[in-house]
């Protein structure tokens, strides 16, 4: 009988221990089925971390290519022969970039929050300081922010709202969704565009004295078109008159009231934040006071995060978490404005001046350019 208690014991463990294999085993491929699922990644991550290692100051004429949203379609170009608006893109690169963008290290791939359409969307302008206002938002948890530069309400609204909504990060609640494209500031119908999605859009403009954005927009497409005629060629009709050539769009772009009059058609000034590009340079953690008020978010962005890069001359964000080192400008930053006739410059100032003061008018802002 001792004999049979001790059998019954041995099997009665061997059993146990199978069943404690089972549920082990049974544990391990549950939580490989949710990883390959992609839950596994699907939680937020640090809200100051970021995959990029410079920071793109557009304003800060950083002319390093812009990353473009379809790699594989052809530019096309534009008066003055710089690159400007991608082809029609193919379906696999378009579901290509929507499974690689990211936005504060979080995979837009991911099953995790809801695909929204943006609630604020920086509008403009080229050559202003959009990207580096972007970058510092994206610092903020409750910001998510499309990378690229979407151009759906100038270049591809044919392809309808769906398709934008998809292209947007997904988000938890209490977070904004963003996107910012500069063209829209000028795009006649852009207005219309967006307050079909939703007339209560805020709208964010990074301006910049007109004058020197013009020399900038140049600037970066001298860089790219060494053939380019010169700026003075460009921005004067005729030398010996001195009428302005306001077809150009370098001159053209900073008509800002008269751009702002065509949007004040469909939204109330109220939904308008204009940033000053200059501030954003001299005064980062203000501006992103006033962007975060304005935005509705805590104000978590602040002087902890930008330090003053003295070579360079222009603040930089500090190391983010986990990052080996800060984010500045690129390597392109610095390069020199090509030498312009100060009368060309003057001309430009005088004709630019009642438009400036009706922009300030119209904004309630005075941005000190002239």
């Amino acid at each position: 009988m001792g004999c049979s208690g001790c059998r019954f014991r041995v099997n009665f463990g061997k059993a146990l221990s199978k069943v404690s294999v089972f549920f082990t085993m049974v544990l391990i491929f549950t939580y490989f089925f949710y990883c390959l699922t992609g839950f596994c990644d699907s939680a937020p991550r640090a809200a100051y971390r970021q995959e990029t290692s410079d920071l793109d100051y557009d304003i800060l004429d950083d002319l390093r290519p812009p990353r473009r949203l379809f790699p594989d379609a052809p530019f096309q170009r534009n008066r003055t022969g710089s690159e400007d608006a991608p082809a029609e893109p193919s379906q696999n690169t378009l579901d290509s970039e929507k499974e690689t963008v990211q936005s504060n290290g979080i995979p837009v791939s991911n099953t995790f929050g809801t695909k929204r359409f943006p609630q604020a969307i920086i509008i403009g302008v080229k050559k202003g300081g959009t990207r580096a206002l972007l970058e510092f938002l994206r610092i903020h948890p409750d910001v998510r922010a499309f990378g690229a530069e979407p151009h759906f309400f100038d270049r591809f609204y044919d392809k309808g709202l769906e398709w934008y909504r998809n292209l947007m990060p997904r988000t938890l609640d209490g977070q904004i969704t963003m996107e910012k494209t500069p063209s829209y500031f000028v795009t006649k119908e852009a207005p219309s565009r967006i307050c079909t999605m939703n007339c209560q859009t805020k709208l964010i403009v990074v301006v910049r004295d007109p004058v020197t954005r013009a020399v900038s927009d140049y600037t970066q497409t001298l860089s790219k078109n060494p053939g380019l005629p010169s700026f003075q060629s460009l921005a004067l009709k005729n030398s010996s008159t001195g009428l302005i050539d306001t077809t150009w769009s370098a001159v053209r772009i900073g008509l800002y009231a008269k751009h702002l009059e065509n949007w004040l058609q469909y939204f109330p000034l109220s939904q308008f934040l204009f940033v000053s590009g200059e501030r954003l340079v001299s005064d980062p953690a203000g501006e992103m006071g006033r962007v975060q008020d304005f935005l509705g978010l805590k104000r978590v962005v602040s002087d902890k995060h930008f330090y003053f890069n003295q070579t360079k001359g222009f603040p930089c964000l500090k190391k983010p978490e986990g990052s080996s080192r800060p984010r500045c400008l690129g390597k392109s930053k610095g390069r020199p404005h090509p030498q312009i006739p100060s009368e060309v410059l003057q001309r430009l100032r005088d004709f630019y001046r009642p438009f400036n003061h009706r922009f300030y008018q119209m904004s309630g802002q005075d941005f000190g350019w002239d």
